[in-house]
């Protein structure tokens, strides 16, 4: 009986897999088998046979007898139901344990799914840091080749920048040595023209005087009038009709300047403010001389700056430009309204209303430009027009005229830059051979 209880035991900690075989190993021994079912478990007595259950009993009892009293069949069937009892409660608990257990592989499972997921996502991940790595690797690669390119175009740009800088400095330095030479030149030549001049003048007086009677020697000279007027205008109103050197008195003040007065051209009254015809007179001269006037004014002479431009802003005047060239011809600019600003303003030029046979165009760049002389650069250019060009003039950016350039002679007059040049007559290179500037009022 212990023999099967113990077996009882054995078989339901077993599997249902080893349980088959275990019926099988008993039923090969000769043993009998009964099987209770109770709920969800099932519980099996083995028990001997009949004939070894006899003899066994038999010595059993004989032997139980010497010992102590027959054992009662109640007492069996309760040990057996206690027994029933213990395995219950065993059984109630493996099946907790398997519960558990389940739920154990369940949620190991779901997080193997789910570690596994994580890991994928990770790999995943991975991958694409790598191939932004790798991205990211090239776009520097990219970046720094770039920098190298920029660094050497910025290198090979302030190479050339030295380069450029140092040729310009070489031709500065050129150009102020060319500038020496030429103002050398200049003074050079208006001294050999001073000289000329003053040669032929002395020639010419002496052949006067010998071919002159004594009688006509004292009325030689040109007649020069001895009353003062404002302007030639004035003088021509008052009845004085010849042309001549009048004398004219400076506004606001007890000055007298004497200039020519032309009374025949276009209805005479015309105040001559300067005058070119055989380069007598060196016009390469300072800002003060500009301003107060220089030469003489039965030949060739500059009336003055200030003196013109206090006349020209006390009313309305015109100017008219007579031209005269080697070929002999002549023409005229006649502007309908022209001025010069004070000094403070530089003796800037206004003209308006051009005619004439002259040129379309006004060879005197407008809107106005100030005055330049060689110690007194006012125009547009980096250059220095009046030292380039001689002479003082309204140079723009060297522009296309200066009518106080070099005096060329015939035959020497072409090609000239710094010559007496009227550019929409003759051009930029033609030197004129006379000019005349000459200022009335415009209500004459």
């Amino acid at each position: 009986m212990w023999l099967a209880v113990y077996f009882i035991l054995s078989c339901n900690l077993v599997l249902a897999s080893g349980y088959s075989s275990f019926r099988k190993s008993m039923e090969t021994i000769g043993k009998k088998q009964y099987q209770v079912q109770h709920g969800s478990c099932s519980y099996t007595f083995l028990l001997p046979e009949m004939d070894n259950c006899r003899s066994s009993s038999s010595s059993y009892v004989s032997n139980a007898v010497q010992r102590d009293a027959p054992l009662d069949y109640d007492d069996s069937v309760q040990r057996l139901q206690l027994l029933e009892n213990l395995m219950e409660n065993n059984t109630q608990w493996l099946m907790k344990v398997l519960n558990q257990t389940t739920r154990l592989e369940l949620q190991l499972l779901e997080h193997s799914l789910s570690t596994n997921k994580l890991e994928r996502q990770i790999s995943d991940q991975t991958n694409e840091i790598t191939k932004l790595q790798e991205k990211n690797s090239f776009l520097e690669k990219k970046v720094l080749d770039m920098e190298d390119k920029h660094t050497f175009q910025l290198q090979s740009i302030k190479d050339e920048k030295d380069q450029l800088q140092v040729l310009v400095s070489r031709q500065n330095s050129i150009i102020e040595e060319l500038e020496k030479q030429l103002v050398t030149a200049t003074v050079n030549n208006s001294v050999l023209q001073k000289q000329q001049h003053d040669l032929m003048e002395t020639v010419h007086n002496l052949l006067t005087m010998i071919a002159t009677p004594n009688s006509a020697k004292n009325n030689f000279v040109a007649k020069e009038e001895q009353i003062r007027f404002k302007d030639c205008a004035e003088a021509f109103k008052s009845g004085l009709t010849t042309s001549g050197i009048y004398t004219l008195t400076v506004p606001n003040s007890a000055e007298e300047k004497k200039t020519y007065c032309d009374m025949e051209s276009s209805g005479g009254g015309w105040t001559v403010i300067q005058q070119r015809k055989d380069g007598s007179v060196d016009f390469h001269r300072t800002w003060k001389e500009y301003k107060m006037g220089f030469g003489d004014p039965a030949g060739e002479y500059w009336l003055g700056n200030e003196l013109v431009s206090q006349l020209t802003n006390q009313k309305r005047y015109v100017l008219k430009i007579h031209l005269k060239d080697w070929e002999g011809n002549e023409a005229y600019s006649l502007y309908e309204h022209f001025y010069l600003a004070s000094e403070e303003l530089k003796y800037r030029i206004h003209l308006k209303g051009l005619t004439g046979t002259a040129g379309k165009i006004s060879s005197i760049s407008q809107p106005g430009n100030d005055f330049s002389t060689k110690d007194a650069d006012n125009d547009k250019c980096i250059c220095k027009c009046s030292q380039m060009l001689t002479g003082g003039w309204w140079f723009d950016a060297c522009g296309p005229s200066n009518l106080n350039g070099m005096y060329y002679p015939l035959r020497q007059n072409t090609n000239k830059f710094n010559g007496i040049k009227w550019y929409y007559w003759k051009g930029s290179g033609y030197s004129l051979k006379a000019t005349t500037m000459m200022i009335r009022p415009a209500d004459f």
